[in-house]
């Protein structure tokens, strides 16, 4: 009998998953994350929600046969600085295989698809093809194909790593006003592929239900690298590369730690550069987005209001101090943060400083 089979029936595969975890809470004890009791309970909630996120992507819609179009990071399952602003869908692919993607553009002002191989932090990694919605050819009525598969393709084509293997599709919708704007409608197909899932095989199980638990570890491991290095300058938005991370190619990202005590205040001043979009958000230490469900905890280039000579400042601040652009601390007294530029056409010049509540500028621009 095939070992791996053995260990599903013996329990060993369960006893080996469970020991991963446990090993993956060792990251939220590290000496340099802030000893505090909201930022531990939510390094250990973090914990939670990688394991959902690992767990759909590897176990429950991992089968790159039969592909399916499933929604990532949302409001409450959040990894590596996650937008607000984004719509996020992945399914597994098979560098082997081709696939098709039908689709409808919908309104949104930022759609990109990206096909992504060697996962997440990994020796391996990166982005083997990558397309965005002005590179995309559609009918007059916004309908359109993509092909993706390793072999040469033009037009609207995604290439896979040609050394085969799991890849992950990513696509990225991003709302400027999700009150007025509407996101397309897909579907993913594999190319020459069956009508129905294969039964689930023990061995192909055990493997899968190892890389979950790899996930969550490998991925929480990887993002407190990120905050621990913020934290050398604080306060301070730098350049970010965030190819290991799966990040959009197509995007500019500054990120950075931030820390203020009761009564001061961060300033972020810039011109924005010409671009699709832009946003400035709030994280935890743990690069999860704040709570913008129930808090101003972002602001993007719809949203913004623009000083008299046409900056933008916004006011980072533990409680509201009258300025259009206030972002909330959401009971927090320390984070992460992050600047993302959607297609910029030029770096901006970004301003930074700390000051104390009383001395935040006040607002220049239109009422």
């Amino acid at each position: 009998m095939d070992e791996k089979v053995e260990r599903v029936l013996s329990g060993a595969l369960w006893d080996e998953f469970c020991d991963r975890l446990k090993s993956a809470g060792e990251t939220i004890l590290r000496p340099e994350v802030p000893v505090d009791p909201l930022d531990r309970a939510e390094g250990y909630r973090y914990l939670t929600r990688i394991l959902r996120l690992a767990l759909e992507m590897n176990v429950e819609n991992s089968e790159p046969q039969t592909p399916r179009l499933a929604l990532g990071c949302r409001a409450d399952v959040k990894l590596g600085c996650d937008n607000p602003d984004s719509y996020y869908l992945t399914a597994p692919l098979d560098g082997a295989c081709e696939y098709r993607i039908r689709g409808r553009l919908g309104t949104v002002p930022v759609l990109s698809f990206g096909a992504y191989f060697g996962g997440m932090g990994s020796a391996r990694s990166g982005c083997s093809g990558a397309l965005e919605k002005s590179q995309i050819a559609v009918d007059a009525a916004g309908n359109f194909e993509i092909g993706l598969g390793a072999r040469p393709g033009s037009g609207n084509w995604i290439t896979l790593d040609p050394e085969g293997g799991l890849h992950q599709l990513v696509v990225r919708q991003t709302f400027g006003d999700r009150r007025r704007e509407t996101v397309a409608e897909l579907s993913l197909e594999r190319v020459g592929g069956s009508a129905g899932a294969p039964p689930l095989d023990a061995a192909r199980f055990h493997d899968r239900l190892l890389a979950a638990a790899s996930y969550v570890k490998s991925n929480t491991a990887l993002f407190a690298d990120w905050a621990r290095d913020f934290q050398a300058a604080p306060n301070q938005l730098r350049p970010l590369d965030t190819s290991r991370a799966q990040g959009d190619p197509s995007l500019f990202y500054l990120q950075g730690y931030w820390a203020l005590a009761p009564d001061e205040a961060y300033l972020l001043e810039l011109r924005p550069p010409e671009c699709d979009y832009w946003n400035f958000q709030l994280n935890n230490y743990w690069l999860e987005s704040l709570d913008h469900r129930d808090y101003r905890i972002d602001l993007n280039h719809v949203a913004a209001r623009p000083e008299a000579d046409g900056r933008v400042r916004i006011v980072v601040a533990h409680r509201d101090p009258g300025h259009p652009n206030w972002i909330e601390t959401a009971f927090h007294a320390r984070g992460t943060m992050g600047l993302r530029i959607v297609k910029g056409r030029e770096r901006p010049v970004v301003e930074q400083r700390v000051v104390s509540f009383d001395g935040i500028p006040a607002f220049t621009g239109q009422a």
